[in-house]
């Protein structure tokens, strides 16, 4: 076997970031980037990876992209509402067929209790796994900082922002925190085994409406509200049901504490305090 390591969905937000982090570690040499389209293909190939084209649905072309592969990193499909464990489990299937020595997935925080409707395919996922009888890693990330950023455009033009998440406290990190991570443990010898990943420091949504108003210089408040208003507020601004739905379910269950968690995870993994979330509220704003 090789000691090549491939990573799914690596034009994406995360997994180009797992790559860049995977190159600060390794030769590129080793580092195989999957990707759906070829025109994804070539900010990739500027940096020495080898690309393979495959979709997460498609067997042969799995089982072309894993050839000779030592380690496969699973990004959990973006396809939320298609039924994800399905097109996990394709490429959990040909990761068993190829041999390979290790898959590591990015699961959700606490997925084995977490009552997140996310943690549904999650935990899907993760027996799949357990069936397969693969060495695997479960990278159970925490909140994305960004998750919470995206929005903040908005989130001024209407002076609020809005949530069901109640005193509920999040302990997020970046993108880049958790790529960081993910790198880590597709290079560690022996990488097996269940990682709760979360930020360093936690936050109510309150305390970050004011800082999004000490950075922006004008009054944005935290507006909580119940978990069907604020669906439906989604969906009135123009947000697919699936989303609306994930959206509203997720801050709800912020505020039963499905988002906060121990840094010492991640920190365990990169040596270091995560990203300030401040850092990140600024950075969108400026």
């Amino acid at each position: 076997m090789s000691d090549k390591i491939l990573v799914t969905g690596a034009s994406g937000q995360l997994g180009a970031l797992v790559v860049d982090s995977l190159l600060a570690k390794v030769p590129a040499e080793r580092v195989v980037a999957m990707v759906r389209r070829a025109e994804a293909a070539a900010p990739l190939e500027a940096k020495g990876v080898e690309v393979r084209l495959a979709s997460y649905g498609d067997a042969e072309a799995l089982a072309r992209a894993l050839s000779g592969i030592s380690r496969v990193l699973l990004i959990s499909s973006s396809e939320v509402g298609n039924d994800r464990a399905a097109q996990h489990k394709s490429v959990i299937d040909a990761a068993k067929d190829a041999g390979v020595e290790l898959i590591a997935y990015t699961s959700i925080l606490r997925a084995d209790e977490s009552g997140l409707w996310l943690g549904v395919d999650h935990r899907a996922t993760e027996a799949m796994l357990a069936e397969s009888g693969l060495p695997v890693a479960l990278l159970r990330n925490g909140w994305y900082t960004e998750n919470l950023t995206g929005s903040l455009g908005q989130a001024l033009e209407a002076g609020a922002i809005i949530g069901a998440s109640g005193a509920g406290r999040y302990s997020t990190a970046t993108r880049a925190d958790y790529a960081e991570a993910a790198a880590a443990v597709l290079v560690k010898e022996d990488a097996s085994g269940t990682y709760e990943l979360a930020g360093s420091e936690s936050f109510d949504m309150t305390e970050f409406a004011a800082e999004v108003s000490r950075v922006a210089g004008r009054e944005v408040l935290y507006a909580d509200m119940p978990e069907a208003e604020l669906k439906a507020i989604y969906i009135d601004a123009g947000l697919p049901e699936v989303v609306a739905h994930m959206l509203a379910d997720s801050s709800a269950h912020a505020a039963k504490g499905d988002l906060e968690g121990s840094g010492a995870g991640l920190e365990a993994l990169t040596g270091r305090k995560s990203t300030p979330w401040q850092e990140t509220v600024k950075a969108a704003l400026t």
